[in-house]
């Protein structure tokens, strides 16, 4: 459930006209519903009440520091993947043993940031990486807590670009060496051994290939508690899938139970790293319609957001609603949904029914919550979009929109040119 609601044809969200919001922050925006996140980041908790375990909301999906203080107060942590999102999770007030680090290419400055900051636990990538991370922490005198990534080489049965867990993937290191791995890492002077982790991708919506990674991953964390290591974290990544468009994804009552049983017995706290699915439909993207257009095998209706805006159809050829702010009107067509961008993959729909949208009209993106802003853009020198979070009645922005300053903040043009 999200709090995007229509009240006599015009859109809301919580309290709060849509279109009210439109005509004080202008156009595009982002706009978040509090309750909403509120409500998922509690419900998701509540789902895993009977067993230790600790929430950490992947920052990578939604990284604004107001939506993270929202999860941070309702007690979560916060799954990082770069020192920019360490310094995010800090600002939000995450404390650094509620923060894990994961992520392929740590860099050794984010390191030590990291081991400065004393976080609860990297999650280890590679074989060097855990040589590169005893290293730092040697010279730093400190002891660097690690999980190692698994790859348990499950086909989560997603996109591809969001596919992590199997034998092609850049993530986690196979199954079969990670014996191996977890030997060599006790053998070192600056590690301490605490968990296993495990991620095998995004947008899942079936429970069994959760199941089937945790039941290869009970396997190693049993043979690692039969070795003598201490694995007291065992990280389940996230994944968890919501509806754009019909998927079904399990709710989180469902996912817990399967979990749970699938975990029993093993002895450790369970770590999660939800991202989409407490972030995705907790959030729109708002839009303007500045033209429409007919062509001979086509109809486009041109807003002012693109693919700057909101990559992922133009990446993935993601589903996004299109929807409209005001729905009196009954009128629909069939049409593409284009921004101003100077690039034939610039669309937020394709040969989609929509709403007759005519010049002006406010258009709703749906769903955009997570991975929206986060992998927006300056491409066409296009200043990025506000960020509004509204709380009951209350409109918050939480990001400003850049100005044209903004856009060359850092640049200089040398004298001698």
């Amino acid at each position: 459930m999200n709090h995007f609601h229509y009240v006599k044809n015009e859109l809301y969200c919580e309290e709060v006209p849509v279109r009210e919001v439109a005509e004080q922050a202008g156009t595009p925006f982002y706009l978040y519903s509090h309750a909403t996140l509120e409500r998922h980041i509690q419900r998701f908790r509540q789902a895993f009440a009977e067993v230790p375990h600790l929430v950490c909301f992947s920052a990578k999906a939604n990284s604004n520091l107001a939506v993270l203080r929202v999860f941070v107060n309702n007690g979560a942590g916060i799954d990082i993947v770069s020192g920019g999102e360490l310094y995010r999770a800090r600002k939000a007030g995450c404390e650094p043993q509620k923060i894990v680090y994961s992520g392929v290419g740590k860099t050794e400055g984010e390191i030590h940031q990291a081991l400065a900051a004393d976080i609860l636990m990297f999650n280890v990538e590679s074989e060097q990486e855990l040589e590169k991370i005893d290293a730092v922490a040697g010279a730093s005198r400190k002891k660097a807590r690690i999980a190692i990534r698994v790859n348990p080489d499950v086909d989560p049965q997603t996109h591809p670009y969001i596919s992590t867990g199997m034998k092609k993937a850049k993530f986690g290191i196979n199954i079969g060496q990670a014996l191996y791995q977890y030997r060599k890492a006790a053998a070192l002077a600056n590690i301490e051994v605490v968990g296993v982790d495990c991620h095998i991708g995004s947008q899942l919506t079936k429970l069994s290939p959760f199941v089937d990674a945790i039941a290869k991953i009970r396997e190693l964390v049993q043979a690692l508690q039969q070795e003598g290591f201490a694995i007291h974290y065992l990280d389940l990544g996230g994944g968890l899938g919501i509806t754009y468009a019909d998927e079904t994804p399990p709710d989180f009552e469902e996912y817990a139970q399967a979990v749970i049983d699938a975990t029993r017995d093993l002895g450790v706290t369970l770590i999660f790293e939800p991202g989409r699915v407490l972030v995705g439909n907790a959030g729109i993207l708002v839009c303007r319609v500045l033209y429409t257009k007919k062509g001979e095998v086509k109809n486009f209706v041109i807003t002012d957001a693109g693919m700057n805006d909101l990559a992922r159809p133009s990446l993935y050829g993601s589903y996004h609603g299109i929807i409209a702010i005001d729905r009196s009107r009954t009128e629909t067509l069939t049409a593409d949904v284009v921004g101003p961008i100077c690039e034939s993959g610039d669309f937020l729909a394709q040969d989609r029914e929509i709403p007759a949208f005519r010049p002006g009209d406010l258009v709703a993106v749906t769903s955009a919550g997570a991975y929206g802003f986060t992998m927006s853009s300056n491409y066409n020198s296009r200043p990025r979009a506000a960020e509004i979070l509204v709380k009951g009645q209350k409109i918050l922005t939480v990001r400003r929109r850049e100005t044209l300053e903004d856009l060359i903040r850092g640049e200089t043009v040398p004298e001698s040119l």
